[in-house]
């Protein structure tokens, strides 16, 4: 087996800011697995939005810092006492956890599964969090059923392209906002039963569109990780004893909420992490597994908007945050 470098390309972070503040390296030191950990050689990570909240300081981090919080490879080193997660040297894994935006990660060995042979590293990664995610939302934060009316703004981004998917084979019915007639026409073909172009001049209203399509009465549940641009018009078509489920922050973080905004409607409101649900290694394996089987019977397919190499992440994170991306963005380590 090749030995492991001491050196490796990398994009560090050393102070928030825009994506400017993204340096590519090559010379950035290779970690060694602490308790717990194993070091994965990555072939492919994940962009996500969330990314660019670290980077931002939006969400507070210690600098420097390796973004990326997914990534696929092969474990090259374990490090002490990860016996109990049946992981070896040579094998195909997936991961989540932190430093993905290099060639090698010391992750979570607790956060760390076997990739079927059946999977790519690239179907793997562009479905991994956002996939985990939208299991996590519509099983728990609020279980969907059939004939539900469901609004998924950002409808063909990474997890919205997923989640559109899993809501109709849920039987539901499927509302989703997207910007500009590609993306439009992207949403349309995984089955979603209204597409709304808030660009256009009829989906500047979103709001009457909504309420007309569903009669007057609001949708049961509004799926929104766009935030700052949506929060109101989510709460004005979300239904009497309806559920908003915010998960992002795309355009901004929601201002500070009233709770007494929400009582006319008894509305209930719930900002949910991932990693809140699958705390546990029994939970995460669960959720791997669903997400497995789905992608391999082919019952939910991935988009991905395209790749990019180290050193074309500061342009990555350029083209996400300008919503110019549907589907996932990767990087080919």
């Amino acid at each position: 087996m090749r030995s492991i470098p001491q050196v490796q390309k990398a994009v560090v972070v050393e102070e928030v800011g825009g994506p400017e503040v993204l340096q590519y390296r090559t010379d950035y030191a290779v970690p060694q697995p602490q308790e717990g950990q194993v070091l994965v050689k990555n072939a492919v990570s994940g962009i996500n939005y969330i990314d660019t909240y670290f980077r931002t300081g939006l969400y507070p981090s210690p600098k420097p810092e390796i973004l990326g919080r997914e990534a696929a490879g092969t474990v090259v080193a374990l490090g002490p006492n990860t016996e109990q997660y049946n992981l070896q040297i040579g094998d195909r894994v997936l991961w989540l956890g932190n430093g993905g935006y290099a060639e090698y990660s010391a992750v979570p060995a607790a956060k760390t599964v076997k990739l079927p042979d059946a999977l790519s590293y690239e179907t793997a990664v562009a479905s991994f969090m956002s996939g985990l995610t939208v299991l996590a939302l519509t099983r728990e934060t609020y279980e969907v059923k059939a004939g539900d009316w469901v609004l998924v703004h950002a409808a063909a981004g990474g997890a919205g392209f997923l989640m559109t998917q899993v809501l109709k084979k849920l039987g539901a019915k499927v509302i989703g906002t997207a910007g500009g007639s590609e993306k439009v026409e992207l949403v349309k073909g995984l089955g979603a039963d209204h597409v709304i172009d808030y660009r256009s001049e009829e989906g500047k209203d979103w709001v009457s569109t909504v309420m007309s399509l569903t009669g007057g009465r609001g949708v049961d549940v509004v799926y929104d990780s766009v935030g700052k641009d949506t929060w109101e018009g989510s709460l004005a078509v979300v239904k009497r004893k309806g559920t908003i489920v915010w998960f992002g922050n795309s355009s901004g973080p929601i201002p500070p909420l009233p709770l007494n905004k929400l009582s006319p409607k008894c509305v209930k409101v719930a900002r949910p992490t991932l990693f809140g649900y699958i705390a546990t290694r029994e939970e995460f394996e669960s959720y791997s597994n669903d997400l497995f089987e789905l992608l391999t019977s082919g019952a939910l397919k991935v988009h991905i908007h395209g790749f990019c190499s180290l050193d074309e992440v500061t342009q990555a994170h350029r083209d996400l945050e300008g919503r110019k991306t549907s589907g996932k963005l990767l990087i080919r380590v």
